[in-house]
């Protein structure tokens, strides 16, 4: 009865981690397309939600990576779950507040390992498999984006050149809609995953369903995964939108779109390989290097700077939250749900104080984004961008 509990728990946490997830990443499929015009704030994250659904369905991969490729799942119990998960939801609501656009993939993971290294001890921790499947495609990943964005914009704008910038810009502001749109499309097969494997790491621990070969994520599973992120999304992280769509680099519609392409290939091919790669960082870095290689744009290093700490911060400080959470549980007993439930309420407490915070100076999206110039197209030019 205990344990039934404590998974009740870890499985009402897991849908609220991916709630944060979708409104924390919303900007990542959809600022710059906010940022330029393309469409309207909240006609974007409703496209966003709808696909973010439709994508978490794609693939599985990814869900199979976390529940059995990150940490020992024979090691794991639905309270160390727990603790993991209120590591990632503090992070992301931290970084939510700030605006700052840092990786819900790697706050869950360091709060699953955080967790799980204070119950088990490191033996329980795959390090190889974190190594190959999360640290080298976080470094890599931007990087990548960054250079084939940066050069893909850089052709784009020696392509049009000779084009009058209001007619390239308007049509432009249609192709992002469909790059935006596939941007969406993948962050729903990589991110959505990630929630459905640690559901599934605790129904494994629980008994509830097998783990290893046999091992298969349980459809109720991935429709709930589905809808939470969607609603996250529709919600729309407005403070992270401004920071990606206009506090790294002015964004006009070619540039946009260049960078979107590079960002949902990068994406949809991790997925298919089952890594769960942080869609945030691979936007991030796709913006930033079409900055580069847009002709005339100014890039905001001061803030890329700012972004790149905290994915550097993501992992150690959601493991480190995670573990100081699972300590409180322990006070109460491992196998006692008391702990789980003093930390839920605790934490539906703290959620609802920063929610009332929020509303004191909430941003509206479809009047102070909209409305802001650095959101808007730019002025008309009829004469052809020189040569």
């Amino acid at each position: 009865m205990t344990g039934d509990i404590i998974v009740v728990l870890v499985v009402v946490t897991a849908l609220a981690f991916d709630f944060t997830n979708g409104f924390h990443d919303t900007a990542n499929a959809m600022a710059t397309t906010i940022a330029t015009g393309a469409l309207k704030p909240r006609l974007a994250v409703g496209i966003a939600a709808i696909l973010n659904f439709v994508g978490a369905f794609i693939s599985l991969k990814v869900a199979a990576t976390v529940a059995g490729g990150i940490v020992d799942s024979g090691a794991i119990t639905p309270s160390v779950v727990f603790g993991g998960l209120v590591g990632a939801v503090c992070w992301n609501l931290g970084t939510w507040w700030f605006g700052l656009p840092s990786s819900s993939s790697h706050a869950l993971i360091g709060g699953v390992i955080g967790a799980t290294f204070v119950d088990a001890g490191s033996h329980a921790i795959q390090f190889d498999g974190i190594v190959s499947r999360v640290i080298v495609p976080a470094v890599m990943s931007p990087i990548v984006a960054g250079l084939v964005a940066a050069l893909g914009v850089f052709l784009i704008y020696r392509l049009i050149r000779r084009y009058v910038v209001t007619r390239a810009e308007r049509e432009f502001r249609w192709a992002q809609v469909a790059s935006s749109s596939m941007v969406a499309l993948a962050h729903g097969t990589n991110d959505a995953q990630k929630t459905m494997g640690v559901i599934s790491l605790a129904l494994i621990a629980n008994g509830s369903i097998k783990g290893g070969a046999d091992f298969s994520v349980p459809t109720w599973v991935v429709i709930c995964c589905a809808t939470a992120i969607a609603l996250g999304t529709y919600t729309g992280g407005w403070r992270i939108i401004r920071t990606l769509g206009t506090g790294v680099v002015e964004v006009r519609p070619p540039q946009g779109f260049g960078s979107e392409a590079v960002a949902a290939t990068v994406i949809l091919a991790s997925s298919h390989v089952g890594y769960p790669l942080s869609t945030t960082q691979v936007v991030s870095g796709a913006v930033t290097g079409s900055g580069v290689g847009r002709p005339g744009a100014r890039v905001n290093w001061a803030t890329a700077r700012r972004i790149v700490a905290g994915w550097l911060l993501t992992l150690p400080a959601a493991a480190a939250t995670s573990a100081v959470a699972f300590l409180v549980i322990e006070l109460f007993g491992k196998n006692s749900a008391v702990g789980p439930i003093v930390v839920s309420v605790a934490m539906v407490i703290g959620a609802f104080f920063l929610w009332r915070a929020n509303r004191a100076k909430a941003i509206e999206p479809d009047e102070t984004i909209s409305s802001d110039p650095a959101f808007g197209p730019a002025p008309a030019v009829q004469e052809p961008v020189a040569a």
